[in-house]
């Protein structure tokens, strides 16, 4: 792809629809530049936009995303980013172990329930 896209070319590099492109930019987190009516995204909006969608699939919330690029705009090095970035996966990561954790015990008490379950209706059929 070239270096200038338009919102058709864009949505669809990233398999999204230009209404999502729209939403992130109404959200400040893309700036494309305009020609007439036409929105015009440069590789910086291509590379924000991977990093959304890249942060979106670990399930970070759009301010945690657009904190992340905040800090890539401060720190041209991405030193800062690159750290808070860390701190982020790390939360994320404990939260999902929890999650993990919860729905490992869910199943373990729906087998038990389902085991008690399968053995009374065994036992009235028995009787019946």
């Amino acid at each position: 792809m070239g270096e200038r896209l338009g919102i058709a070319d864009l949505a669809r590099e990233f398999d999204v629809t230009t209404r999502t492109v729209r939403f992130y930019e109404d959200k400040g987190l893309l700036a494309p530049e305009r020609e007439g009516q036409r929105r015009i995204y440069s590789a910086r909006d291509r590379v924000r936009l991977r990093l959304i969608m890249r942060g979106k699939r670990l399930g970070l919330s759009l301010d945690e995303i657009a904190d992340l690029l905040d800090l890539y705009d401060a720190d041209p090095s991405e030193v800062t980013q690159l750290k808070q970035f860390v701190d982020v996966i790390r939360d994320r990561k404990s939260i999902l172990k929890g999650q993990k954790r919860d729905i490992e015990d869910s199943l373990a008490e729906m087998d038990r329930l389902e085991a008690q379950c399968v053995a009374l209706l065994s036992e009235k059929q028995t009787t019946s």
